[in-house]
């Protein structure tokens, strides 16, 4: 056994907790940007969030154009308002979309030249802004790692932004934020976070930390996300939802991804849809396709999904993507066969890191026929 696990992620978690963040603000300077989305301002999150500010003294500035897959553009437009009003921090509330802006923005705040050329790894940059991360859904998990997953609006690539200086300074997780969410949004944001757990899982980065972190997340979202779907709001399934996906967030942060997610983001760079939804279309196409390379670890997530052996994976994945009304194919998202060429190649341009963590090895024509299954 000889691996290295380095994650120095500071977690304040629990219900209503949400009331520390000015006390956690004001350790790091007067004047904090608050990157959020329409979704916070509706809750009231927003207006909470500035009053604990405010009782500590520290003034806060509003930022609300994040969209869905954040965009590059957006993120450099933000930034400069942070550098000309003279903010000292970012406070990242929202799902995440929101935070990974968020972190974006503190990276670029302090670096100069265009964010592309820091994804790309073309130049390191240096520092970053303190992030406060204070998630609104249970799925990102970005309030737990170093990554910031961003578009370029230019040409579609959907890549991290991967740098140890966007791990959040402070990541306050209250599940009391998560209940606003509608059920649609719930089910993405919940199978994203399992992918999350699963790829990390399977990928051949993994080691025991990560192998037992990520056991554990799908273990919770595979018990409970089905439950709350349903409409069982019993805190504590909140709370599970609300760490399960923070454990995904942190397990991939060494493991990474790997196919399902390598696949995804060319389809979300390319046509904007949920990123959820497009996990789902996926997920069981490469599963079928990949449980004979990992039969332990494909049965051991079977039975976690209520099937039997790595043979019925796919299966049991697909009966609970049902469950929680996201049985979807890549066509309902409006991907055709004439998109498919592009897919693959962008897949390899954006992802090879993640295609080389999948436990199959799969070359440009197989990912175009998985692609083609999806559809």
């Amino acid at each position: 056994m000889d691996f290295r696990y380095y994650l120095p992620v500071n977690l304040i978690f629990g219900r209503g907790r949400l009331s520390e963040v000015g006390k956690a603000a004001a350790k790091y300077g007067k004047r904090a940007l608050i990157v959020t989305s329409g979704s916070a301002v509706r809750s009231g999150a927003l207006d909470r969030v500035r009053n604990f500010l405010e009782n500590e003294r520290v003034e806060s500035l509003v930022f609300d154009k994040v969209t869905p897959n954040p965009l590059t553009t957006t993120a450099k437009e933000s930034a400069a308002y942070a550098k000309s009003e003279g903010c000292d921090m970012v406070i990242g509330l929202g799902g995440g979309s929101v935070l990974d802006c968020a972190k974006a923005i503190a990276f670029i705040a302090k670096n100069n030249r265009d964010i592309n050329d820091y994804i790309y790894n073309r130049y390191q940059g240096r520092g970053a802004l303190p992030i406060i991360a204070i998630p609104t859904t249970c799925g990102t998990g970005s309030e737990g790692n170093s990554f910031a997953v961003l578009t370029n609006p230019d040409n579609g690539d959907k890549k991290s932004l991967r740098r140890n200086e966007i791990i959040p300074s402070v990541s306050i997780i209250d599940s009391e934020l998560m209940q606003t969410m509608p059920k649609s949004l719930l089910a993405s944001v919940g199978f994203d976070a399992l992918c999350h757990s699963m790829e990390a899982f399977l990928s051949n980065a993994g080691q025991p930390m990560t192998e037992y972190l990520a056991y554990e997340g799908m273990r919770i979202i595979t018990d409970d996300l089905v439950n709350v779907y349903n409409g069982y709001d019993a805190p504590a399934s909140w709370d599970k939802l609300a760490w399960a996906s923070t454990i995904g967030g942190m397990v991939i942060n060494t493991a990474g991804v790997t196919l399902p997610h390598a696949m995804e983001h060319p389809l979300s760079g390319l046509k904007n849809i949920t990123h959820g939804r497009g996990l789902a279309a996926l997920t069981p196409v490469i599963t079928e396709a990949s449980a004979s390379f990992a039969p332990a670890k494909y049965a051991a997530i079977s039975k976690l999904l209520r099937g039997k052996n790595e043979s019925d994976c796919a299966d049991a994945m697909r009966s609970f993507l049902d469950k929680i009304g996201l049985t979807v194919r890549l066509s309902d998202e409006g991907v055709t066969e004439q998109d498919i060429p592009w897919l693959t190649e962008n897949c390899f341009k954006v992802s090879a890191a993640s295609v080389a963590n999948h436990p199959a090895e799969f070359g440009s024509d197989t990912i175009a026929a998985l692609y083609e299954r999806a559809l």
